[in-house]
């Protein structure tokens, strides 16, 4: 039994096969961790914030995929030695100690946590390793896709920008880079399915069914790609539909002065980096002209 005003802490590790800066970067940069922290393929976390120095705030908005429960897993910052280990106090005034140390292109993570009260120590240790081996597995895998970032400055506000871009008549038109024949037909609100289309080679239309993961109007949007769609047709199995399974299209405005910054960071198969590198300046310079 832990003495009263104690806590019990607990460790968990994993160890890596890539470099550490491979490592610390896919564990601290937001737009990772919301592929990664999760514990079972049930849950996910569809928003991050990071302000990775001491004294920095972070969040990750973990939700069950079907929103039935959710909830916030906050804090700040107490110590951040880049590469080397981080510290960090919860809202609930518990502590987390993280270790990271590479030997021979192998990186260990060593997560040391302080327990709560409402659930077992072993069901925590479960849930906390089931997330670092998520994470070990993301990081392993990272090379069969790659996310590229494209970003653009826009004189006008989020709200108006956010909008202007999801409307059915000017989202054609701005992606008109990717497909002349590009269109939407679903919902954009969270939680619920959509789908991208155009018309390939063969005169078909085709496209991609997606997810709505996160929509924060004016502020983060997410898009989860699940299957492709060839004449109407959802395809199952190996192919494009595996490729493309699971990957994010992120969305992030941020105001600066009276412009925005808008932000894309999207996971690409390497077969399609080559195409995708083209489409999106392209794309974006569109979206510019018709929220200006």
């Amino acid at each position: 039994m832990t003495p009263k005003g104690e806590r019990l802490v607990v460790t968990v590790s994993t160890t890596i096969i890539a470099p550490l800066e491979k490592v610390w970067e896919l564990f601290s940069n937001p737009i990772h961790i919301i592929h990664w922290n999760h514990a079972s393929d049930d849950w996910q976390t569809s928003y991050a914030e990071n302000d990775l120095r001491p004294g920095g705030a972070f969040l990750s908005r973990m939700e069950a995929r079907d929103g039935s429960e959710g909830f916030d897993f906050s804090g700040r910052f107490t110590d951040v030695v880049p590469g080397k280990s981080i510290a960090y106090t919860l809202d609930d005034g518990r502590n987390v100690d993280i270790l990271f140390r590479e030997t021979a292109g192998r990186t260990l993570v060593m997560e040391s946590f302080e327990t709560e009260d409402l659930n077992s120590a072993e069901l925590q240790r479960d849930g906390w390793q089931a997330i670092l081996d998520n994470f070990r597995k993301y990081v392993e895998g990272y090379g069969r896709r790659e996310m590229l970032h494209f970003e653009t400055t826009i004189d006008n506000t989020p709200e108006n920008i956010f909008r202007i871009m999801l409307g059915s008549e000017s989202y054609s038109k701005w992606t008109k880079p990717f497909n002349q024949e590009s269109r939407f037909t679903g919902s954009w609100e969270k939680g619920e399915r959509i789908l991208f289309l155009g018309t390939d080679a063969d005169g078909k239309s085709s496209g991609m069914l997606c997810r709505i993961r996160e929509n924060i109007p004016g502020k983060f949007l997410s898009i989860e790609s699940l299957r492709e769609v060839v004449d109407g047709k959802e395809v199952a199995g190996e192919g494009k539909s595996e490729t493309w399974h699971g990957a994010l299209e992120n969305y992030t405005m941020k105001p600066v002065g009276s412009s925005t910054q808008l932000m894309i960071d999207t996971d690409v198969p390497a077969e399609f980096r080559d195409f995708v590198l083209q489409a999106w300046p392209g794309a974006l310079k569109i979206l510019k002209e018709l929220c200006e």
